[in-house]
């Protein structure tokens, strides 16, 4: 009986739509359900709906048909609403569509609130938010996969990137930015950090970001000894999203702080090497399927200061990112490109 409910339920779902509004980590870690989601439902319509300066991610997915955005929402009755925001807004919008059915990702928040304020850590084994964004899918016989995140740049996309490659020269690609300075490695740190790889193997090291990042960009460069500066290519504000993917997919490996970027570079399934400020892997956002090593003071009572991240060190020392070695960090990175 339980077979034939799952078979009908299979048969009358003929049009889906997911809503994540931000950001750009947030809306990559999406991807394997829209995967899962296609499989367990092929003949079904995926739509999808995001903030306008997000849409260009999905734009290209496979999976996708269409792309909404709170400028231009969606207006179909749908047979299931996927709300992974699940906030005042995305149900705002739920509401609006009168769909048949909608399923919610479990925020759970209050654990992220009980393990930043007394440090009471209920989930010893972390789980990421896909597998959490999964959960909400689990009554509708949408089985998990091992694959992980998926971002189609086009050929225009890649075309704009082949230009910074040069043939046999290893790349490194350096993610230096955050939404909020406690999940960013300080510039004049990254300058020492590169300065150690550089001068020991003749990398090609490409600073990504957007145009907020544009001046820790410079900080770098500036710090950076003149003998190195030839070799890092600063592209920070030059790029758009999809460009910036492009970017990734070539390069060789991937220095990141716990941003949106470290995301993009897992759904090539690059090497990443991870710096965790006031990040914790307690939340479930470490880099989803995919190789990498993590860099992370441990054993810090004031850390994690926040599940988002702040706009200063609320202690003033900012030793969750001041701690981390520049040297080791150089030293698993050259181990990388030597086959260590």
């Amino acid at each position: 009986m339980v077979g034939v409910l799952v078979i009908i339920a299979m048969h009358v779902i003929k049009t889906i739509l997911v809503i994540r509004l931000s950001s750009i980590g947030d809306i990559i870690l999406t991807t394997p359900l829209l995967r899962r989601l296609n499989a367990a439902y092929p003949d079904a319509r995926i739509d999808y709906c995001t903030k306008p300066q997000f849409a260009s991610l999905l734009y290209s997915n496979l999976r996708v048909s269409v792309v909404y955005t709170t400028e231009q929402l969606p207006t179909d009755a749908y047979d299931l609403v996927v709300d992974l925001q699940n906030n005042i807004r995305s149900r705002t919008l739920v509401r609006s569509l009168h769909g048949k059915r909608t399923v919610y990702y479990n925020k759970e928040n209050w654990k992220k609130w009980l393990m930043v304020q007394f440090k009471l850590n209920l989930s010893p084994s972390p789980r990421s938010v896909v597998d959490r964004y999964q959960d909400a899918l689990e009554p509708l016989a949408v089985h998990s996969d091992s694959q992980g995140c998926e971002l189609y740049p086009d050929s225009t996309e890649r075309a704009f990137a082949a230009q910074y490659f040069e043939s046999g020269q290893k790349s490194l690609a350096l993610c230096f930015g955050a939404n909020h300075f406690t999940k960013r490695y300080p510039p004049h740190h990254l300058a020492a950090l590169l300065s150690i790889l550089l001068a020991e193997e003749p990398l090609q090291v490409i600073l990504l970001g957007g145009k907020e990042e544009s001046v820790q960009a410079s900080e770098i460069m500036k710090t950076l000894p003149v003998a190195y500066r030839s070799k890092v290519l600063n592209l920070a504000g030059s790029c758009t999203l999809m460009q910036t993917a492009a970017i990734l997919e070539r390069c060789d490996a991937v220095l990141c702080n716990d941003t949106g970027l470290m995301h993009m570079a897992s759904a090539f399934g690059k090497k990443l090497f991870v710096l965790f400020g006031s990040s914790s892997s307690v939340f479930g956002f470490l880099p989803y399927h995919t190789q990498f090593e993590l860099f992370e003071v441990e054993g810090l009572r004031c850390r994690p200061c926040s599940h988002i991240g702040r706009d200063r060190c609320p202690k003033g020392h900012f030793r969750c990112m001041n701690d981390l070695s520049q040297t080791l960090i150089a030293r698993k990175i050259l181990d990388h490109f030597k086959g260590g």
